[in-house]
């Protein structure tokens, strides 16, 4: 491979309902805004529930976040971006324009999440990704999404009460789920290995323990859970 092919930026975005993240390559940090126009009355919240409803805000919001930056570096970015599950990622195209990238790579936030929180990527594999507006359940396969579940209830809706036990019945019901309509083997083969949590719930130690209890197998969060998807996109993003 060529020097000039290697130099080659990258950029990986972990756009969230909450928080937008993003990893330029060679900058060794991740990037971190709120999900929302200028804070103050009247602003916008262009994601919600894991699904973008304002395309235009959004692009904006990355344009403040990352043009500058990759403008330096004056060549055309590799954007890789993660993706809920079982969500029409069709609106992220128009956002993602405002980079003028040489391509754009999706990748649901669980596979790159498995990609820093798995050393061992073979093999059937639980990832719960607990979100601040969205939990989801997903059953990897040789780090490949096979199925999954999702529910439209985060930590933000706990926050209020600080009890975690809704989401922990969420979760436990959605693998439940899966067990129930697997042929396979391959869901218990996950769940006896233990499900990798993350996601910015996977800091709760409530969360963590109900969750341990309920499925009565070990969990495992990832190192730094609420930025794995980010991370883990920016390793497909360095790559050739």
């Amino acid at each position: 491979m060529s020097l000039r092919a290697r130099l080659r930026p990258g950029v990986a975005i972990d756009m969230g309902s909450v928080r937008t993240r993003a990893w330029p390559a060679g900058r060794g940090v991740v990037l971190t805004v709120p999900t929302m126009t200028f804070p103050g009355p009247g602003s916008c919240y262009p994601v919600r529930r894991g699904s973008i409803v304002d395309a235009g805000e959004c692009a904006r919001l990355l344009e403040r976040l990352l043009s500058r930056r990759l403008h330096r570096v004056g060549r055309r970015p590799l954007v890789v971006v993660t993706t809920p599950v079982l969500c029409d990622a069709g609106e992220l195209s128009a956002a993602l324009d405002v980079l003028a990238p040489r391509a754009v790579r999706a990748v649901t936030a669980v596979e790159a999440a498995a990609l820093v929180g798995e050393s061992d990527p073979a093999g059937p594999l639980f990832v719960i990704d607990l979100g601040a507006h969205v939990t989801e359940v997903a059953l990897l396969s040789g780090g490949e999404l096979t199925r999954a579940r999702r529910s439209p209830m985060g930590t933000t809706d706990l926050a209020a009460t600080g009890v975690p036990e809704a989401l922990v019945r969420s979760v436990t019901a959605m693998v439940g789920q899966l067990l129930d309509t697997d042929t396979t083997g391959q869901a218990l083969a996950a769940l006896e290995r233990g499900p990798l949590l993350t996601g910015g719930g996977a800091l709760w130690p409530e969360l963590v323990h109900g969750l341990a209890r309920r499925l009565g197998s070990t969990v495992r969060p990832v190192p730094a859970p609420h930025t794995a998807a980010v991370r883990g996109a920016a390793l497909l993003a360095s790559r050739p």
